[in-house]
């Protein structure tokens, strides 16, 4: 369930005509044992600034997208849609630039083939 639901988030997002929602990657759904609650976890490219009003335009959007996920599982009760931040790949994005930093330059580092 709660893959099914990235997937239809994932593809749902980009069409939403809200402008307060950037650039959006749905990372993981969480469902409440009951699914009465899902909670959707997002990574949104920008700064912090952006990442709070993406947050509250999907926060807004919550119905719509509801509604897109009930047609499409054809669910009796839809589960709630709650969005929270998830900082794991910005924090991998981070990660990633401080190791091209530290690891000394390809052209460097000789070929042991050679």
């Amino acid at each position: 369930m709660n893959e099914s639901i990235r997937q239809l988030l994932s593809d749902a997002i980009p069409t939403l005509k809200d402008p307060r929602i950037g650039f959006v990657t749905v990372t993981g759904v969480e469902t409440s044992r009951d699914y009465a609650y899902a909670t959707v976890y997002v990574s949104v490219l920008g700064s912090e600034e952006e990442r709070e009003r993406t947050l509250e335009g999907l926060a807004a959007a919550h119905g719509v997208l509801q509604a897109r996920i009930g047609r499409a599982l054809r669910l009796r009760n839809t589960p709630i849609l709650r969005f929270a931040y998830d900082p794991a790949v910005e924090r991998g994005v981070r990660l990633t630039q401080m190791i091209d930093e530290l690891a000394p330059e390809a052209s460097d580092v000789a070929d042991p083939h050679e």
